[in-house]
């Protein structure tokens, strides 16, 4: 049977804990020796001052005692991050104090819900966007500048010395605008990823990247289970903007990037590891937080913090699991 103390307001528990500090006082007073003279004694005085300080003592730390699951979800509110999702509080406390701590659990399970289909929502409008704009990219803006060079040929060939040389440098500038919208093209649509699969995605990618002053070193596992089109392209993704961060703001010299099915062949862990400045408690932008977004529409875990010895270290898992549940889906 619940005790009739679970169904009382936290008003009125907190009035019964004042009422029963001031009536235990008020009892000690009209039993004990005490007496109240007019003008009062000295004595009296701090007889009255003792028995107010302990009144106020219990007071306070009856209601620290009551109030401290309170506290607890201030705490929380305070500090929650839905890219972090999972936390709950524990149920403690009375009736009003536990109803208002289960609505707080339930508030977060439905915002969590609500924050991972609506990113899904905007992850996939996103993706169909660089799909649009790489195709316009490669079928409009590249055509057109293959157009240029044949004519910018056609124009040195039969131009004199020294515009045909003046022509032929135009052409070379061309040339490398035209292999750099390419490769603009190509990390906005990953086309390696559809037609060759993650693997070899993820070499061509880190060939991207192993720059003048940078090194990617890649470990793939060669046994890799299938993972599915939307699990693929968040560990694509996931690497590319970990990558991106370390060529741009890291300083590394080294990075190596590794991807492997872990005993006892429950996860996929997806590994970038650099040795540059590290991120010492910089803010997240939103690269990372674009990460994380990524990391929740598969369900993995997402962790970003300093490597062994110095530099950055990402790490995503991936519940096999829940990548066979979307199989089955």
């Amino acid at each position: 049977m619940v005790d009739e103390t679970q169904r009382l307001s936290l008003f009125w528990r907190i009035f019964l804990l004042n009422a029963a500090v001031v009536t235990a006082a008020f009892g000690l007073l009209m039993v004990g020796p005490f007496t109240v003279s007019t003008p009062v004694l000295l004595t009296e005085a701090m007889i009255l001052s003792g028995v107010l300080a302990v009144m106020l003592a219990a007071n306070a730390g009856l209601l620290r005692l009551g109030l401290a699951p309170l506290d607890r979800l201030a705490h929380t509110m305070n500090t929650v991050d839905l890219l972090r999702p999972g936390h709950r509080l524990t149920v403690t406390g009375r009736n009003g104090i536990a109803d208002l701590i289960r609505s707080f659990n339930t508030m977060l399970d439905r915002l969590e819900a609500e924050r991972a289909t609506s990113a899904a929502r905007a992850l996939s409008a996103q993706e169909a966007e660089r799909q649009r704009i790489a195709q316009e990219l490669h079928d409009e803006v590249g055509q057109t500048l293959t157009a240029v060079l044949l004519e910018l040929k056609r124009v040195a060939d039969h131009a004199p010395e020294p515009v045909s040389g003046e022509v032929r440098q135009v052409q070379e500038t061309v040339r490398n605008g035209l292999d750099e919208i390419r490769r603009i093209a190509r990390r906005l649509r990953p086309g390696v990823l559809e037609e060759l699969g993650l693997a070899s995605a993820l070499k061509s990618l880190a060939g991207e990247f192993s720059t003048a002053g940078l090194t990617v070193r890649r470990t793939i596992d060669a046994d890799l289970p299938g993972l599915g089109k939307e699990t693929e392209l968040v560990l694509y993704r996931v690497a590319q903007e970990a990558l991106t961060n370390t060529a741009r703001h890291s300083g590394a010299r080294q990075v190596t990037l590794s991807l492997s099915h872990q005993s006892p062949q429950t996860l996929i862990e997806l590994r970038i590891r650099d040795d540059g400045r590290g991120i010492a408690g910089a803010p997240e932008g939103a690269g990372i937080r674009g990460m994380r977004e990524r990391a929740l529409l598969i369900g993995a875990d997402l962790t970003i913090g300093p490597a062994p010895g110095r530099g950055t270290e990402v790490l995503l898992r991936v519940p096999l699991v829940l990548v066979e549940e979307k199989h089955s889906d």
